[in-house]
């Protein structure tokens, strides 16, 4: 079977946390590919480096992306993806940007691209539970999230699940389900989905 990642994509506690956890109770081999990090905030689940790191893996072509977002610069290798694979494990991204979904999906794996999404005030009532201390900061790239997907209508999409109506374990099960049928990325009604 060829070997597979999965996209998630979706705006600020939309479940990308908490379903990559439901996905490695499924399977252990789905594994959070943890992005490269330089600058302040959150530190867990990344790979903290510096900004001179993250370019000279750019110089080198070792980057699939890289963007910044509160303050910091992150980075998507091909390195670490790659190491992954060769352990037998399915990497699991999360993405806030469009550019950096479609740009992931240039390394040859079979990818899940998975679109979650729920309203403003889910994902303000979540920041504020799990005690953001930038829920403000959260709420605009909410803002900024929806804007990206009406701007690229046509991007395609294995699935889109609004995490408001569905748990993390039926998420996880729809994602590993598309993943094990091959299931390809289609366009979807975005407009409707979003609002």
């Amino acid at each position: 079977m060829r070997p597979s990642g999965v996209i998630l994509y979706g705006p600020p506690a939309s479940g990308k946390d908490t379903i990559t956890a439901e996905l490695a109770r499924i399977r252990p081999e789905f594994t959070l590919f943890q992005r490269l990090k330089a600058g302040p905030g959150r530190t867990t689940s990344y790979r903290l480096t510096t900004t001179a790191h993250i370019e000279g893996l750019a110089e080198a072509g070792e980057l699939l992306y890289r963007n910044a977002r509160y303050g910091a610069e992150y980075a998507i290798d091909r390195i670490e993806i790659s190491a992954l694979i060769n352990a037998d494990r399915i990497p699991v991204l999360h993405m806030g940007q469009i550019a950096g979904a479609s740009a992931v999906t240039t390394f040859p794996l079979h990818w899940v691209r998975v679109l979650l999404w729920c309203p403003l005030e889910v994902t303000q009532t979540r920041s504020v539970g799990r005690g953001d201390k930038d829920v403000e900061a959260r709420s605009k790239v909410w803002h900024e999230t929806r804007e990206d997907l009406l701007a690229h209508p046509s991007e395609p999409w294995t699935l889109t699940i609004r995490t408001d109506h569905f748990s993390p374990a039926e998420s996880a099960r729809a994602i590993s389900k598309a993943m094990a049928s091959g299931a390809k990325a289609e366009l979807r009604n975005i407009r409707e989905l979003v609002g």
